[in-house]
């Protein structure tokens, strides 16, 4: 019964059904399956798994949004039975798309994937100035800024971020940045933490960030 159950959230978020994801986490739940094992072996396990079919091209940008409000889904039915102890922290994102660049399918992704792999991810849009995503991140006391760009002219504000963090002896804080015009070498030109190839690229190179690795 537990395997079954747990396997039957797992397809939900697999298949994109939030209504079943959510439903099959509160039966799970009334049947006593533990809170930490329908979040690992459920929901968090078949988002992972979208994540990799993704990154293989097997998935693609409508099925993992439909994913990721199903693993939501089911998350909102969960989050009240966590204990102070096991409540998860994966931490708090604050993404946007740098100055001067209004393209936001790329970020869009990455927020969708973030929220999905259970971060905390405020999104502040596209145009966003190097003092907004500081001033933001460090109001909400988030732990990483996550920057987009599409276009080479506005790569340079990204290095703003960085340069301000600086300014500011904002240490802890870190940044990723991504899209099609950034590589590694801009990443460490500018002193960025980590640059992410793609959407899952970008999640994993987060949770590398926050986990110390």
């Amino acid at each position: 019964m537990t395997e079954n159950l747990l396997e039957r959230v797992h397809g939900a978020v697999m298949e994109g059904k939030a209504d079943e994801a959510a439903q099959t986490v509160q039966e799970a739940l009334n049947t006593g399956i533990s809170v930490n094992d329908i979040l690992d072996k459920g929901l968090i396990s078949a988002m992972d798994l979208v994540g990799e079919k993704f990154g293989e091209g097997e998935m693609f940008i409508p099925q993992v949004f439909w994913s990721a409000k199903a693993m939501q889904a089911g998350m909102d039915i969960l989050k009240p039975h966590f204990d102070a102890a096991d409540r998860p922290d994966w931490g708090k994102v604050v993404i946007g798309t740098a100055k001067g660049d209004i393209h936001d399918i790329g970020k869009n992704l990455v927020a969708i994937m973030l929220e999905g792999a259970g971060f905390q991810v405020i999104d502040l849009g596209v145009d966003v100035a190097a003092e907004r995503f500081v001033d933001v991140a460090t109001e909400e006391k988030a732990d990483v800024i996550a920057i987009s760009a599409l276009l080479t002219t506005t790569m340079q504000s990204m290095a703003e971020v960085v340069s301000l963090l600086r300014e500011r002896d904002l240490p802890s804080l870190k940044v990723i940045i991504g899209g099609a015009p950034v590589d590694m070498d801009f990443c460490r030109e500018i002193g960025a933490h980590a640059y992410g190839i793609d959407a899952m690229d970008g999640v994993k190179k987060v949770k590398e960030l926050l986990s110390g690795c």
